[in-house]
């Protein structure tokens, strides 16, 4: 009898074996997943087998030729979710969702990035769907009808088998199913499959907060949001007052770098001698918070002082919410706002963002004269940037707030010689070894354009703001890193990792200082807008002021890790700054509730489009919302 049956169905049978085995083999080599256990371990082998049996019933609707054409495409569609997977994580350290495919409008810029990250082997990923095509057809296998009862059982044994997963999984980690912005852990419970269909559910019902959302939602978020207040530092309130702001996004700058050294050079010498000057401030233990839209979600972060969301950039997902974002308000304060970015204006969906943001201007790559000559990599060199930004600058009435996203330090970090201020690194891992090359790029563009500015006499009534937009090398390079850290990279390191500069820079002031508070880019926003004279007791916004004297070290991250003054918060541990070793997890337990409602406030405010109940002048619900 089972030998009559595997006859029958042996091209599903076969399929689906295979398609299991391969997905379990690439958790084990394409993703590093933390297993702690053989429970997990367990967990981890039989994920897949629910999401394979519910794959291949489909295929039991056809018979004869029909269903092996079937088996063969639907083995090819799981194959490429998981080679698609493969590719995104091995840059991202990451996991697709439903909103990143799509961003279609970024694949076409993305060029270089994505071919960087295929590599030829990875085509043994798909040999299983080409022998079994050809095993099919030399074969000649036909398959015959199958009622529908049996197609019912099928389904109803691959809900069984998911359930089952999902109860041993819900032994080992409770309110798996709850914890949506850890997709490592879904990954590594319910498997990649049940993962996206997981996604797709949270993505709909995203959508629908919206449509079901009123004002009353908004009450208890601001309640939180008064309570928590903190008043900015009054010698510092204002002392920009009128003042040119110039932002600048470093991309992919992280504070390791600072003040450090690649074989006896200075990587940053530039920013190392900014820092040590009379007129900055400087905030080494800041954090970037940015989810799955990178540079966006910084973007977001510091026009808002509001969270990313867990999935997805909200640059394209809710673009068309209403914001209350830091051009706007300056726009009111009497500035001209602009953005400069040499880059397609669609990319990330900034075209239509920026106007939901505020902002008079995006000076986007038409703006600028891009040739093979000042070009390479993703788009025109930052120097060149720089060098026809402040043309750009000189046409701006005054006072005028620009922000300003660099381009060059971008994965895969690609320089010319010519170009190279110093040697590539010599590890094994060339995409740390480039790394330090494009940074040292950057920090020497970022000294031009400073020349520049003083030159032009466009720099003493200006104050500037320097940050890191996000992580440059994830931890899928964790072996270079610790080859050149010194240390072994733990949980503890990699959030330390997460930490890239900030400086605020006012010439003339005389008072900077190094500032020990612990901060993130949400706190951006509030620290600007006080230091331009801006109250922001009104507006609804998270971060608080990095002068204020009633100020918090506390800042969490997007993925629900938060660091204080003493302790680090991740993966589930407690970490003691000092020691760097794992401590009583009661030590973080005070500030486990703040990290965790302030995300899922900010979640509610975005996906709800919350903000269009509140005047913004007054920071109060709006009276006709009220009736």
């Amino acid at each position: 009898m089972l030998k009559n049956t595997f006859s029958k169905y042996q091209a599903l049978i076969i399929t689906g074996v295979l398609l299991w085995i391969k997905s379990y083999l690439l958790y084990k080599i394409a993703f590093d997943l933390n297993i702690e256990n053989n429970v997990q371990e367990f967990i981890l082998l039989i994920n897949p087998l629910s999401s394979v049996v519910f794959i291949m019933a489909f295929a039991l609707f056809f018979s004869g030729k029909a269903r092996n054409i079937s088996v063969i495409v639907l083995n090819f569609v799981a194959t490429f979710i998981l080679f698609a997977n493969m590719v995104y994580y091995r840059f991202f350290n990451d996991f697709i969702t439903i909103p990143v495919l799509f961003q279609t409008s970024n694949m076409g810029d993305l060029g270089e990035s994505i071919t960087s990250l295929l590599y030829p082997y990875d085509l043994l990923l798909f040999i299983d769907v080409i022998l079994m095509a050809v095993y099919l057809k030399l074969r000649n296998v036909e398959a015959p009808r199958v009622s529908s009862k049996k197609i019912g059982l099928t389904f109803a044994a691959s809900l069984i088998l998911f359930i089952v997963n999902v109860g041993v999984a819900e032994t080992e980690r409770p309110q798996l199913l709850t914890r949506s912005f850890d997709r490592e852990m879904l990954i590594k419970n319910i498997g990649a499959y049940n993962y996206h269909v997981y996604d797709a559910i949270i993505q709909s019902k995203a959508k629908a907060q919206r449509a079901l959302a009123d004002s009353s939602e908004i009450v208890d978020i601001e309640n939180y949001i008064r309570a928590d207040y903190r008043e900015p530092n009054p010698s510092k309130f204002g002392i920009a007052e009128d003042k040119n702001v110039v932002m600048i996004s470093m991309e992919s700058l992280q504070s390791f770098v600072i003040n450090n050294r690649v074989d006896g050079r200075e990587i940053t010498p530039f920013l190392n001698d900014l820092i040590k000057d009379e007129d900055t401030y400087y905030f080494p233990n800041f954090y970037h918070q940015t989810g799955q839209g990178k540079t966006s979600d910084s973007e977001f972060l510091i026009a808002n002082s509001m969270y990313p969301l867990p999935s997805g950039a909200v640059f394209f997902t809710h673009s068309q919410n209403e914001y209350h974002a830091t051009p706007e308000i300056l726009d009111q304060e009497n500035y001209y706002t602009a953005s400069l970015h040499a880059n397609n204006k669609s990319f990330w969906n900034r075209d239509i963002m920026y106007k939901s943001l505020g902002y008079d201007r995006f000076y986007s790559v038409k703006d600028y004269e891009v040739i093979p000559e000042n070009s390479i990599g993703w788009g025109l060199k930052d120097e060149f940037f720089f060098e026809q930004s402040v043309e750009h600058m000189k046409e701006m009435p005054e006072p005028y707030f620009t922000k300003f996203i660099t381009l060059t330090n971008h994965f895969p970090f690609s320089l010319e010689k010519e170009d190279e201020q110093i040697p590539e690194w010599t590890s094994e891992d060339g995409t740390v070894n480039r790394y330090f090359t494009t940074v040292r790029y950057t920090d020497e563009s970022l000294k031009m354009f400073f020349e520049s500015l003083k030159n032009e006499g466009m720099y003493e009534d200006t104050v500037f703001v320097l940050y890191g937009d996000h992580y440059g090398i994830s931890e899928n390079h964790n072996e270079a890193m610790s080859q050149y850290l010194g240390k072994e990279i733990t949980p503890f390191v990699t959030t330390q990792l997460q930490r890239v500069p900030m400086i605020i820079h006012i010439p003339g002031d005389g008072k900077g200082k190094v500032m020990d508070t612990v901060g993130g880019q949400i706190d951006l926003r509030p620290t600007l807008l006080h230091l331009l004279g801006v109250d922001t007791k009104n507006t609804i916004h998270f971060g608080s002021d990095l002068f204020s004297k009633e100020r918090q070290d506390f800042t969490v991250l997007r993925d629900g890790s938060f660091i204080t003054k003493n302790h680090v918060y991740t993966e589930g541990k407690c970490y003691d700054k000092n020691t760097e070793k794992a401590v009583e997890k009661s030590l973080c337990q005070p500030y486990m509730e703040k990290a965790k409602k302030e995300l899922d406030y900010s979640d509610r405010i975005i996906y709800g489009d919350l903000l269009r109940f509140i005047d913004p002048k007054t920071g109060q619900v709006k009276e006709d919302e009220k009736k």
